[in-house]
């Protein structure tokens, strides 16, 4: 049973209108289902959106962010928890460490690099937590093709790449993702 999401997404809004929209979305989501939210601890962008939005609906919402991005990611004051942490990787750990799956909004290079992380962590068999993306007005169909590509090509095994739950509704991936362990590169 999931209770814990873990959310990497923008600490901007980015251009279309569609993903503050589709963020507090799945936060409205979250909190109707008694999800806790962790995410990055910002209070702008996505991040923010997200955040408000899920601590508006009643729901329980961890920040994590480290020291040096407190003012410039600016901190969100109001969260049921927010954790300062000194670095990046501690962040992310504990991230991983307090989520029972990970989802991945839109967002840019921190939001890839931290749902590849973590989905690395799963092909190496260090956790079995299931992660995806919630592929808002196919924001995400690009790299879902070069995923598609490198399985192909042999440099990503088919089960990993299978692992990767991707859905264009937020209820969907939220049900998939509660049906999924991962699968790692030794199982």
């Amino acid at each position: 049973m999931i209770r814990t999401i873990c959310i990497f997404c923008g600490s901007s809004t980015g251009v279309g209108t569609g993903y503050e929209e589709a963020a507090r979305t799945f936060a409205t989501l979250m909190a109707r289902r008694r999800i806790r939210l962790v995410y990055g601890g910002a209070s702008v962008g996505l991040m923010g959106a997200i955040a408000d939005t899920a601590l508006a609906e009643g729901g329980e919402v961890v920040g994590v962010i480290p020291r040096a991005l407190v003012d410039r990611e600016i901190a969100h004051s109001g969260l049921t928890e927010l954790h300062v942490v000194e670095t990046m990787h501690e962040r992310k750990a504990m991230m991983a460490d307090l989520s029972d799956a990970f989802v991945a909004l839109p967002g840019g290079l921190g939001t890839l690099e931290e749902l590849f992380e973590v989905w690395t962590w799963g092909m190496l068999g260090l956790h079995a937590k299931p992660y995806g993306l919630l592929n808002v007005d196919g924001y995400y169909t690009p790299l879902i093709g070069f995923l598609d590509h490198a399985r192909d090509e042999g440099f990503i095994r088919p089960a990993q790449r299978a692992m990767l739950v991707v859905e264009d509704d937020a209820n969907r991936l939220v049900e998939k993702l509660s049906s999924r362990r991962a699968a790692s590169l030794f199982g």
